[in-house]
């Protein structure tokens, strides 16, 4: 479809298995990609490569919207504290560069949407810090029930009217898939919090500054039904 907008979607480097290899690859879940392609967006892939920290701008030129995807903790050295006991490894690369190609696209005014440690990148990118562990900080499991499925994962968000992430979703009270055990603590310069969950942890985060600048502590890919990736390709396609 011609003039269909270009969404570049943030991809870790992650050990893969293939025909008869077995090597680090850069990986994007499927349903991502489906969202997009559903939406009449395209898609390109764009992996942690390092001279993006310092030139982010050489990515942004062909990209019409950026998306940043679910994976690892963000290192909590960006955020100046001690990683937790039962924090993932750090992917150093892959966190330097998300976090520039956030600062910079927000600069220039291009959407931007994070989608669980999406949001986590978004919220450290503009100063904030995140709960390394809800089961310890919260005494919830609420948010990842069982590990390595979104079955049973669900809950309910509210969402707060006129917000970008209402408008996304088109509704107040959002029924919602997550998988993740760290969240937004404080929040990040000029960030908003437009979306809570019913035991108060930050499911959505936005910058009224910006055209498109949303943050989702859930996972809207694994639902096809949901229009909020869509809404990034609506965003996009008039940028």
């Amino acid at each position: 479809m011609s003039g269909a907008p270009i969404i570049g979607i943030c991809a870790p480097l992650e050990r893969a298995r293939w025909a008869v290899w077995d090597m680090p690859a850069a990986l994007v879940g499927e349903p991502y990609l489906r969202a997009v392609w559903r939406a009449g967006g395209r898609s390109i892939l764009l992996p942690p490569d390092p001279a993006l920290e310092s030139d982010p701008d050489s990515a942004l030129d062909g990209i019409d919207g950026l998306m940043l995807v679910g994976g690892a903790d963000i290192d909590a050295c960006r955020y100046g504290a001690v990683p937790h006991a039962d924090a993932e490894a750090a992917q150093v690369t892959r966190d330097a560069v998300e976090l520039a190609l956030v600062r910079r696209a927000a600069a220039r005014d291009i959407p931007v949407l994070g989608i669980c440690r999406g949001l986590q990148v978004i919220n450290v990118a503009f100063g904030g810090t995140l709960w390394q562990h809800l089961p310890e900080s919260h005494d919830t499991t609420d948010h990842r029930r069982t590990a390595g499925t979104f079955d049973g994962n669900g809950h309910e968000v509210r969402l707060v009217a006129g917000s970008r992430a209402f408008a996304a979703a088109g509704e107040s009270r959002h029924h919602v898939l997550s998988h993740h055990h760290q969240s937004v603590d404080r929040l990040g310069d000029g960030l908003v919090t437009t979306g809570v969950a019913d035991d108060g942890i930050v499911e959505a985060v936005e910058s009224p500054a910006h055209r498109y600048l949303l943050g989702v502590q859930w996972h809207p890919e694994a639902d096809e039904g949901s229009p909020i990736i869509g809404s990034l390709v609506d965003a996009s396609r008039s940028s």
